[in-house]
């Protein structure tokens, strides 16, 4: 197979996730650069790959076949990992018809919604309000809004960062057979879509390895990845070009 294009944006893109599972299946791929406008949104041109004008989207090529186009992580991640990457999906996904799954295989289903449902939406929250408290205003204004975005901080969102934090710091400690990962003992696509997840977690909100240890050794774990250093030396490549 040959993923012809990854419409990837540089600026705190969340396509660098796709990168390390792509690298981690070693299948090929060429990247297309999209630079964020000066307001920090995805340009127009996005849209010349799909209607929403949204990254990450790949394009697929596949012999005797059209090329096609996919949006949304966690349908690329499904694709990807059900073509090619099957052994990154746990055994014991109820193939017989009496409802029985596997801990990994319901662990794994779980997350790859968590990770774009609970908790991005959360972050998505966060950095609103650190686009607001970093926005040029006047200066008699900056304390009117770092007065509503501390308030919407304490009100919201620490307590509710401190819920997922604790809730995912269990899921690591109770993680089936004494595995590392979220899912058990092998790491699984759910664990790709949870790591740029987390990894915001820690820049904008209290992850700390005093409080959280699991879940801060749990990044490192995936960070030591060889396929999480290839993809970062391809965006290196491309930030240096």
């Amino acid at each position: 197979m040959h993923i012809s294009n990854i419409p990837y944006r540089l600026e705190s893109s969340r396509a660098q996730r796709l990168l390390v599972l792509l690298e981690e299946l070693n299948l090929e791929y060429e990247i297309k650069t999209y630079k964020r406008n000066k307001d920090a949104l995805a340009p127009e041109s996005l849209k010349n790959i799909h209607p929403l004008g949204k990254s990450p989207a790949v394009e697929i090529e596949l012999p005797g076949q059209a090329p096609f186009v996919l949006a949304e992580s966690g349908a690329i991640f499904e694709y990807l990992c059900t073509h090619f990457g099957k052994h990154l999906i746990p055994a014991g996904g109820g193939e017989e018809e009496n409802g029985i799954e596997s801990e990994e295989f319901r662990r794994n289903r779980y997350f790859m919604h968590y990770a774009e449902g609970s908790l991005m939406s959360l972050l998505l929250v966060a950095a609103v309000m650190l686009n607001i408290k970093k926005a040029p205003v006047p200066f008699f204004i900056k304390p009117i809004t770092r007065m509503i975005t501390s308030r919407i901080d304490e009100a919201f969102l620490d307590p509710s960062f401190e819920t997922h934090f604790e809730f995912l710091e269990g899921q690591l400690k109770t993680s089936p057979h004494g595995g590392s990962y979220l899912c058990g003992k092998e790491v699984t696509e759910a664990d790709f879509l949870m790591m740029f997840a987390v990894e915001l977690c820690q820049s904008w909100a209290a992850l700390t390895p005093v409080k959280f240890p699991k879940l801060c050794g749990y990044l490192d774990l995936m960070k030591r990845r060889e396929s999480y250093k290839a993809a970062e030396r391809r965006v290196a490549e491309i930030e240096g070009s």
